[in-house]
């Protein structure tokens, strides 16, 4: 026989509690009246208070909820960051000739505020990105992914990434990035049309990689200072960086 579950054993249980204690006051008082207009008057309430706990503590619960999955996503984020997204950033930028022209932009500051970030993030969105690269920076950047593609495994594996499309986006265009070096033995000696299609694989995972780390450093800015403090000091775009803290 299939057990039964304890949330109805417990229903039947206050039913039976409630059915007493009418029973109880009926006893001492004998006033049916008094117990049906009571009883009419709670049960008139009883679509209120479903109202109450669905569309206004549930939506509480619910917005505290995705306050909390959201940082945990942040947390990926910056261990993602941390890990290869800051070395990968800063390489790639520098094999792009353009970027001089648009790099104090991105010099991010402590006095930057939402409409600063939001005018950064419209210039860096519209950027066309077009980096110029060799055999050398292929063999460089394969070392650098090679050596962190179980990391980025382990990033995919974690389900929480579903709240977040542009960084899945992001972890995607970075995989694929590395998948492509690694499918080849010797990235040297390649044909130019090869070379143009690792390159534009290459501005794939670079656009991205920009949008994602302003984001970033938007949250730091606004919720962990000591983080952004660090993230400010190695700022993948300021060739001067160093996490060094100067007086």
């Amino acid at each position: 026989m299939k057990r039964i579950d304890w949330k109805i054993w417990l229903g039947v249980a206050l039913v039976v509690v409630s059915a007493a204690t009418y029973g109880i006051h009926y006893a001492i008082f004998r006033d049916s009246r008094h117990i049906f207009i009571y009883m009419v008057g709670d049960i008139a309430f009883v679509p209120i208070e479903v109202l109450m706990v669905v569309l206004i503590v549930h939506r509480l619960l619910d917005s505290r909820e995705r306050r909390a999955r959201l940082e945990k996503l942040n947390m990926v984020i910056g261990a993602f960051f941390g890990e290869i997204g800051t070395k990968l950033l800063t390489y790639i930028s520098d094999l792009d000739p353009r970027l001089d022209a648009m790099r104090k932009e991105l010099i991010v500051r402590n006095n930057w505020d939402d409409k600063e970030f939001d005018r950064v993030s419209k210039i860096i969105t519209k950027y066309d990105y077009g980096v110029k690269i060799n055999a050398q920076n292929l063999l460089d950047m394969k070392q650098l992914l090679i050596e962190r593609m179980e990391f980025l495994i382990r990033m995919f594996e974690n389900p929480i990434l579903l709240e977040h499309e542009n960084f899945t986006d992001l972890l995607r265009a970075v995989f694929h990035l590395a998948d492509e070096l690694a499918s080849r033995d010797d990235v040297t000696g390649l044909p130019d049309t090869d070379m143009m299609h690792l390159t534009g694989d290459t501005n794939r995972a670079y656009g991205i990689l920009a949008q994602m780390w302003l984001e970033y450093m938007e949250h730091l800015k606004d919720n962990y200072p000591y983080l952004f403090s660090l993230a400010m000091r190695t700022n993948p775009f300021d060739k001067s960086a160093s996490p060094v803290v100067m007086g």
